[in-house]
């Protein structure tokens, strides 16, 4: 199904395709999976970039027009069209978590459907996209998690790929899983004191909050109560460029008033508006094995107890006790951390591929390593990595054009 409308500089072309949960079955349930192609009024016919967004479990961004349309979609529609990927379980892909499954009548059933929703399955509706389209080959460009799914893209399909443009998003081969997360609470433990530098005041205030929340004083939009160390994942923030900022101007308000709670509960990393970001998250890092809350294991002693350091992109099992709205959602999550992943990346195939491609690694990004992602950008021939600590882990977004803008004479040889 397809259906073309304009929008303000832009034509936007929709296609829904009915494609298998499981690939491995062939009579089992079909989902829908929907994808936006986004063109500028006389691009209709350039190639394809493929966009993988961040998550897992985030739906693709919705353009508003032109001049409003993000500088790095600007800049791809000099050279493509691009489709935009809603990735199965969000936007308007057959959603997980809707009306009528929360809370989950069968956490093992539940469980065993989001075994198909991690980066091979993306990849593979990515293929039926790019057949149902028509396109030999095509640019993708994977931001975050979209680059985790890129990658596995190229150990398994590399020859459906033109290039590849990774951004805060080459992750880890063959890494356990504790080593990553490991990793991330060392980068995260030095942008705490970066923040303070900057900030000196806000030692203070960050004490009175978290006193307030071990009091029970402070309240979500829900009315409950905030625990200190639910509110310490406001740290998430550091790894984006703004997000020192952000931290600082919620640290300002009445901890008490209304605001506060609306931007503090916007500012979690884990919430029931996605629960499927929380319930597959650690598996993003499980290439072969089980995660078994891996986070919470590795989690540094001076993060422990009533620890004053703001926590990342760490998904804890508590999360499923503290936040009201993912606790339908513990016992599928419980299930999950057991599982044991299969592999995502074949480092022997890995070494053999000869697509062109490009990657922006920030130097500070608490997402995903720079240490780890230096070592796969070695493992591809095809790659040219771009160190830089001008950026955080959002650095497409907040960058401008000139991320992608590099990352595309990166591959193509100009730069």
């Amino acid at each position: 199904m397809t259906h073309t409308f304009k929008i303000p500089g832009l034509v936007l072309t929709d296609h829904v395709l009915s494609l298998p949960l499981d690939r491995g079955s062939s009579d089992g349930e079909t989902i829908e999976v929907f994808a936006r192609e986004v063109a500028a009024p006389d691009g209709r016919d350039r190639p394809f970039l493929l966009f993988l967004q961040g998550g897992p479990g985030q739906e693709a961004n919705r353009p508003t027009g032109r001049p409003s349309a993000p500088a790095w979609l600007e800049r791809a529609l000099r050279d493509f069209r691009v489709l935009m990927l809603d990735q199965r379980g969000t936007g308007l892909s057959t959603p997980y978590g809707a009306p009528g499954s929360v809370p989950p009548a069968d956490p093992a059933a539940d469980a065993e459907r989001l075994t198909h929703y991690r980066a091979d399955a993306i990849v593979q509706d990515a293929e039926a996209f790019r057949q149902h389209l028509g396109v030999e080959r095509w640019s993708v460009l994977g931001q975050s998690f979209g680059g985790f799914c890129s990658l596995h893209y190229l150990s398994v399909a590399p020859d459906s790929l033109r290039e590849v443009f990774f951004t805060g998003g080459v992750p880890p081969v063959g890494r356990p899983v504790d080593d990553i997360y490991s990793a991330t609470f060392d980068t995260m433990r030095r942008l705490n004191h970066r923040y303070h530098r900057h900030f000196p005041e806000d030692g203070d205030r960050l004490r009175r909050l978290l006193d307030l929340c071990d009091a029970g004083e402070v309240r979500g939009p829900d009315g409950l109560p905030i625990t200190r160390r639910l509110m310490r994942t406001i740290g998430n923030l550091f790894g984006k460029d703004g997000g020192a900022e952000a931290v600082h101007y919620l640290l300002e308000r009445d901890p008490r008033s209304p605001a506060f709670a609306h931007d503090c509960a916007a500012a979690f990393p884990f919430n029931a508006r996605n629960p499927l970001y929380a319930a597959i998250h650690e598996s993003s890092y499980a290439d072969g094995v089980p995660t078994r809350w891996s986070a919470e294991r590795v989690e540094p002693d001076d993060f422990r107890g009533d620890s004053e350091l703001l926590t990342g992109e760490h998904l804890f099992s508590w999360h499923f006790e503290d936040d009201a709205g993912l606790q339908p959602y513990r016992e599928v999550a419980s299930i999950l951390a057991e599982q044991e992943w299969p592999r995502l990346f074949d480092p022997a195939v890995l070494a053999q591929v000869d697509v062109p491609c490009a990657a922006a690694i920030y130097a500070d990004d608490p997402f995903v390593d720079r240490q780890f992602s230096e070592e796969v950008a070695d493992l591809l021939p095809g790659m040219r990595p771009w160190l830089t600590d001008e950026y955080l882990h959002n650095g497409l977004g907040s960058g401008g054009d000139r991320v992608l803008d590099r990352l595309i004479g990166l591959t193509r040889g100009t730069i």
